[in-house]
């Protein structure tokens, strides 16, 4: 019961996060990512995914859990949809490494694991987008202004992870 408790909070703050957005085109940048991959370390592979796949499949329903309130179907076949299956594997890649012990010691170790995991959210949403962009705007409007940002939330799960561990050892 405690388990899936998780894994609905981390889909709907992977539905918040979405909604907190700087828009682009054309791909808005959010906090997803963010949470995506927290959601991985915290819950593992498999429960750390299926949050993820909660929250597509509240998307795909309908609900407005997307970025910028978006919904239906319809997401998971438009341009940003190579982000959004990509989450999921991201998802269980942070979990797989979580129980590897790479994440939080040594602190740069965990922020490098998570901007890989960044950048394959990137390349696979980029690569999708060039279906509708070409590949040079795919990588310039859909994978380049990302970079920093990513290495900013990789260092910030680091940061939630090792709150969350000094916390359960006191």
């Amino acid at each position: 019961m405690i388990r899936l408790i998780q894994i609905a909070a981390f889909a709907l703050l992977i539905a918040a996060c979405a909604q907190v957005s700087v828009p682009m085109v054309p791909v808005p940048m959010t906090m997803q990512t963010f949470v995506v991959l927290l959601a991985g370390a915290w819950l593992g592979p498999v429960w750390g995914a299926a949050a993820v796949l909660v929250y597509l499949a509240a998307g795909a329903l309908g609900l407005p859990v997307f970025s910028d309130g978006g919904r239906g179907v319809q997401a998971l076949w438009g341009p940003t949809a190579g982000y959004l299956i990509s989450f999921p594997i991201a998802a269980a890649l942070a979990g797989w490494a979580g129980r590897k012990g790479w994440l939080t010691r040594p602190w740069l170790r965990g922020v490098g694991v998570f901007s890989l995991l960044h950048l394959l959210i990137l390349a696979l949403g980029a690569a999708w987008l060039a279906r509708f962009t070409g590949i040079e705007a795919a990588v310039r409007d859909g994978a380049a202004p990302f970079l920093i940002g990513a290495v900013v939330k990789s260092a910030l799960v680091v940061g939630v992870l090792a709150a969350r561990d000094r916390f359960r050892r006191v």
